[in-house]
């Protein structure tokens, strides 16, 4: 279950990410691709190229919560978009994502 603080946005990085990247590769992507704060209080969408594995990225006081979910069967329903943007959606999409 994720943290249960207050979340501001949730944010899905359209299209597939390479989840063999860690918390410092994935907050470099937020940074760099999206130009938004990994620092903020935000949850962070990935999605493998399969689309059955996600990663959130999450920062909290004085560091990152990341989480890892796994589908045994099915896929994750998932934006795809060809210049790697990233989409806002709020937290009732999100547990709808997820579930």
């Amino acid at each position: 279950m994720l943290n249960q603080t207050i979340v501001d946005k949730v944010y899905l990085a359209c299209g597939s990410t390479d989840l063999r990247k860690s918390i410092d590769g994935l907050a470099v992507i937020v940074k760099e691709y999206f130009d938004l704060d990994p620092f903020s209080n935000c949850l962070f969408v990935f999605c493998n190229k399969n689309r059955d594995k996600l990663k959130i990225l999450q920062w909290e006081h004085n560091g990152f919560w990341l989480y890892y979910r796994r589908l045994e069967k099915g896929k994750f329903q998932w934006p795809v978009a060809d210049n790697n943007a990233a989409v806002s959606i709020d937290q009732r999409q999100l547990r709808w994502l997820l579930d």
